[in-house]
């Protein structure tokens, strides 16, 4: 299922939202214009668990404290399909969790649920030298916050399923259900690995902090 719109309407300009995915592309056009030097690139803002945890450098010549990496690191991406998924999964739910929230309160709330991912998947990967790279993390973090608020609010996805291609209305519950048990699935799979590829671990720490930040970070109900 690839979700392509919901029907949920909003009060707020996104703001916040559409800033986000200028910033992400804009980043990443930079990224694939550097050629050979974009590894280089990615090894000094990625956040990286083994200098997380080790407080040095590891790996790449990093060009800014180690710390600051994991805030660095959401606005990276691994190609233009990373990159092109996570601003989709944005664009479609960003706006809503936005609105609740005010433009303020959902920054710190996007890069709290980015910081609560990299956590997560430096605690199951410590000693790893993989670099972390992508929104994917702070992006989880608005899914968990959407499922919570809106779990009756229609997503159209277009579903593939061999010569069977439709687009059709699913809850957002089904939606988002299933991709956070893809997700809890595919991380417990990966415990003992080498740590590579997809950081499972990021997205489940990321949802995790939207469902439990969320109403702390959303606005009083007015009449």
């Amino acid at each position: 299922m690839i979700p392509l719109r919901d029907e949920n309407p909003t009060t707020l300009a996104p703001v916040v939202t559409v800033i986000l995915i200028v910033l992400n592309s804009l980043v990443y056009l930079y990224q694939a214009s550097l050629g050979p030097t974009e590894t280089r690139f990615i090894l000094s803002y990625a956040a990286v668990p083994a200098e997380l945890f080790h407080k040095g450098a590891v790996v790449g010549d990093p060009l800014v404290p180690t710390g600051l990496t994991v805030l660095t690191s959401m606005f990276l991406h691994g190609g233009f399909l990373h990159l092109g998924g996570n601003m989709l999964y944005l664009w479609i739910f960003g706006n809503n969790i936005e609105d609740v929230m005010g433009h303020g309160r959902f920054l710190v709330f996007y890069f709290l649920s980015g910081l609560a991912a990299v956590f997560a998947h430096a605690v199951t990967a410590p000693e790893s030298t993989v670099p972390m790279i992508g929104a994917s993390g702070a992006i989880s973090g608005v899914l968990g916050a959407y499922l919570l608020l809106f779990p009756k609010a229609r997503v159209q996805v277009l579903v593939l399923a061999g010569f069977f291609t439709r687009i059709v209305p699913v809850p957002a519950v089904v939606v988002l259900g299933f991709w956070i048990v893809v997700q809890v699935l595919n991380g417990a799979f990966s415990l003992g690995g080498p740590g590579g590829g997809v950081a499972w671990f990021a997205h489940v720490g990321g949802f995790i902090a939207g469902l439990a930040l969320i109403k702390v970070f959303q606005r009083p109900v007015r009449p």
